[in-house]
C-alpha cells in the first residue's frame, strides 16, 4: 500500500465538491478535502494573475494515480487543471489502511 496526495484547484467551491464526490464514488479517491480561500498567483498567457480558489487535497493510493489524474483532467473545468501528486513518505498506518480500502 502506497498512498498518495494529489493537489488542484478550482474557481468554485460547489464544482469542487461535484468533482470530490465523482472521484470518491467511483473509488479513485479515498477523502477530498476542500480548502476554501487559497489565493493563486500565478502567470498565464504572458500576464500575472491572481485568483481566489479552493484547494481539493485528494488522498488516493499511487495504483489508483493514473486513473484519477484522467478522471480528473475529465471533469475539471479549467483549460489546464493543476494536478500535483506527491508520495505519503508516513504517516498513521491505520489512516493508510483506510485509504487503501476505500480505493478498492
Amino acid at each position: 500500500m502506497s498512498a498518495v496526495v494529489v493537489f488542484s484547484t478550482f474557481a468554485r467551491r460547489e464544482v469542487a465538491a461535484e468533482v470530490a464526490r465523482a472521484l470518491v464514488e467511483e473509488r479513485l479517491a479515498a477523502c477530498v478535502s476542500l480548502a476554501p480561500g487559497v489565493t493563486s498567483i500565478y502567470r498565464w498567457n504572458d500576464a500575472i494573475e491572481e485568483s481566489d480558489e479552493v484547494l481539493a487535497i485528494i488522498k488516493t493510493t499511487a495504483d489508483r494515480l493514473d486513473a484519477l489524474r484522467a478522471r480528473l483532467v475529465a471533469l475539471h473545468p479549467y483549460e489546464l487543471p493543476e494536478v500535483i501528486a506527491l508520495p505519503v513518505a508516513g504517516g498513521h498506518a491505520p489512516y493508510l489502511a483506510w485509504i487503501d480500502a476505500q480505493t478498492r
